[in-house]
């Protein structure tokens, strides 16, 4: 295993340092990868790089979404010989106290995706999690189960070969984007495993999410995966039926 950590970023400068500092300890490498940002979160990223021998960047031309940097930070990892890409948000809001329990558990399963299972406090806006709720429903109607329990935490450690296939089928390169690679690594028969962890909404932080745009966003994507679960699930089924029948056997 070679993990490394992947931080997307779109002018969240101001916290940027205090994330990879926390980050410092495991020792690991940290690519950062600038959806489009403005000035001043490019001279942010140019003073970490300096600081920081471990960090790494990369650009995106244009602001593109958190799913497209995502994939561009795969596409780096990808090539330059790494295995798992641990991604955390530039906003501050995860608690990285928890990445050893995620590097722990991705030593453990490899080939694991493994999210974090939000826990909230008073600080979440209502609209946010009454939106995570209908997801959750559709996204149990899209896997025919209610095991996964989170499908929009951005704090995730991604195997990178076992997603391989399935990352040129991507589509959302917005706010979708969290929801559909876990469906669709489900329905490649990837297993998704959850850590519990604690997420903030910080006083005056920023968020990206536009409440009428990207819902409309995901309600769109969940209609595109509602048709496609009528494909894919019937296979994914039968392969799972196929591996426990093995595994008895």
């Amino acid at each position: 295993m070679k993990p490394a950590f992947l931080i997307p970023i779109y002018n969240h400068g101001d916290t940027l340092e205090q994330v990879v500092s926390a980050l410092q300890p495991y020792d690991l490498t940290c690519l950062i990868v600038d959806d489009g940002s403005d000035d001043k979160t490019k001279s942010f990223i140019d003073d970490i790089i300096a600081k920081f021998d471990w960090v790494k960047s990369i650009s995106l031309p244009q602001n593109a979404g958190k799913g497209a940097a995502i994939l561009a930070g795969f596409a780096w990892l990808l090539a330059n010989g790494y295995t798992h890409a641990l991604q955390v948000d530039a906003d501050n809001q995860h608690d990285l106290t928890d990445v050893l329990n995620f590097l722990q558990m991705a030593y453990d399963m490899p080939n694991c995706l493994i999210s974090g299972a939000p826990i909230y406090d008073q600080s979440i806006p209502k609209s946010r999690l009454h939106g995570r709720k209908i997801t959750n429903f559709w996204v149990a109607i899209e896997t025919w189960s209610k095991s996964l329990t989170e499908s929009m935490c951005g704090f995730r450690v991604y195997p990178l070969q076992a997603l391989h296939p399935i990352l040129s089928k991507i589509r959302g390169m917005r706010m979708d984007f969290d929801i559909e690679i876990l469906i669709k690594a489900y329905w490649q028969g990837v297993e998704i495993n959850y850590i519990p962890t604690k997420v903030i909404y910080p006083i005056g932080g920023r968020s990206h999410f536009r409440l009428w745009r990207d819902n409309l966003r995901i309600s769109w994507l969940h209609a595109r995966l509602f048709f496609a679960m009528f494909y894919h699930m019937p296979q994914h089924y039968f392969k799972y039926r196929k591996r426990k029948k093995c595994k008895q056997s």
